[in-house]
């Protein structure tokens, strides 16, 4: 008989067969498991923290950039490079204005910010979990946490198509969806086990790297600009002479190299480049002055500051903590009055304003990083329902999948618009019994 209400405990005991099995309880997992039990399903949902959307609680810095602005399903896949073809169903079924609306007909106020980044009006990360919550609850779902899924088993004898054991005991169903997300940020319990679940089930798995991650580099310097936040810059990757890639926005300088939106969107491209070799970042701290504007406008400043010292005359250009790394790298004594600056001096000024040389060493892996890259193979997903090719009766949603996006909303959306169709597909497919 079906439960009355939400059930969220650590040491349940189960033996009972469900229509839907849902395995991870993060944005894709609440979604898929809503959706199918919105539709009739008898649905358990299996997740082995303590709670649901524990990495969800941690996105956009805690108030969660839920998804990104962008009406145009093609578009909005384009931002996944060749494999975002395959979300054109799950967009088309599910997509930012059919989020938008969810949200909205559950009491969020939204509000579309810098970068069309779309965030809570009010409130947090946390209104966002609590209205999944609500959704589960009106489908009745049943939710055992603290509940490690051990591993799961075809059955061939009778209806039940699959046993899933966990810690907790044992559980059959008709329908499994593995929504476990991948490797990235494994303090929120994102170890990889749906790889393993998947690749016994006979799937591919493409070898999961980080992605979206901070970069380390090899220049001391940057723990000197440490903290510093830069907007409106550009970061441009070469390899043997080549512009790879290139981002423009907001960078951030940390003890052990940069961050910020876009070195983690960059930071895919960077490690595909360096398992090939060497490589360089170069950062134009003024991507909108042209050489020559620039050398203009310091000679202009220089005019300003006449009769002070270099290290003192750089206030117009420059944040006060990146003032004598540039003194620095530039050669010039901090103290040489501006009016005796020479020609040469002022040109490599303008050298390291528009060309910083970085050094990228590695990125810092799964640790830090905001999701994976890699996952189940799109070749053995159907992309309308998000049923396996392989595994009769088996789904895939979120970020275990071979699927990856740059920030700002797009990773989450993906998760959104899967789940929700993972958990349709798997409710409309159902032979009742």
């Amino acid at each position: 008989m079906r439960k009355s209400s939400v059930q969220q405990k650590k040491d349940n005991k189960a033996n009972n067969h469900f229509e839907v099995a849902v395995l991870g309880g993060g944005p894709a997992g609440m979604m898929a498991a809503g959706r199918a039990a919105e539709l009739g399903a008898k649905v358990i949902l299996l997740e082995k923290n303590d709670s649901l959307g524990k990495k969800l609680l941690i996105t956009g810095k805690g108030r969660c950039n839920l998804t990104h602005y962008e009406f145009d399903r093609v578009k909005f896949a384009e931002k996944f490079g060749k494999n975002g073809r395959f979300l054109y169903g799950a967009l088309e079924r599910f997509g930012v204005r059919d989020t938008l609306n969810f949200f909205q007909s559950r009491g969020l106020n939204w509000q579309v910010e810098r970068g069309n980044r779309v965030f809570p009006r009010e409130g947090d990360a946390e209104n966002i979990v609590q209205i999944l919550l609500g959704y589960l609850q009106e489908g009745r779902v049943m939710i055992l946490t603290g509940s490690r899924v051990i591993d799961i088993n075809l059955v061939q004898e009778g209806t039940e198509q699959f046993k899933i054991r966990f810690s907790g005991g044992v559980v059959s169903a008709q329908k499994v969806i593995i929504c476990t997300g991948g490797k990235s940020y494994p303090q929120t319990g994102s170890s990889g086990d749906g790889y393993s679940w998947a690749e016994n089930l006979g799937h591919t798995i493409i070898e999961p790297t980080p992605a979206l991650n901070p970069v380390e580099t090899s220049e001391g310097w940057v723990q000197e600009a440490q903290g510093l936040t830069l907007k409106n810059v550009s970061l441009q990757l070469y390899q043997n002479g080549r512009k790879c890639d290139e981002r423009f926005g907001e960078l951030l300088f940390t003890h052990f190299g940069i961050s910020g939106p876009i070195v983690m969107d960059m930071s895919k491209s960077i490690d595909n480049h360096l398992r090939k070799g060497k490589v360089k970042l170069l950062l134009d701290l003024k991507p909108a002055l042209e050489f020559k504007q620039l050398e203009e406008r310091i000679q202009r400043d220089f005019q300003d500051f006449r009769g002070r010292m270099l290290k003192n005359s750089l206030a117009k250009l420059l944040p006060a903590s990146l003032i004598p790394v540039i003194v620095k790298l530039s050669g010039i004594e901090g103290e040489k009055k501006v009016d005796y600056i020479t020609k040469p001096e002022r040109r490599q000024l303008v050298h390291l304003l528009k060309e910083l040389e970085l050094t990228p060493i590695r990125l810092l892996g799964f640790s830090w990083a905001v999701i994976t890259s890699g996952g189940v193979s799109l070749k053995e997903v159907n992309p309308d329902t998000m049923a396996s090719r392989k595994i009769k009766n088996l789904y895939f949603a979120g970020e275990i999948l071979d699927l990856d996006g740059p920030s700002g909303g797009y990773n989450l959306q993906e998760c959104w618009s899967t789940g929700y169709l993972a958990g349709e597909g798997a409710a409309k497919s159902l032979k009742r019994i």
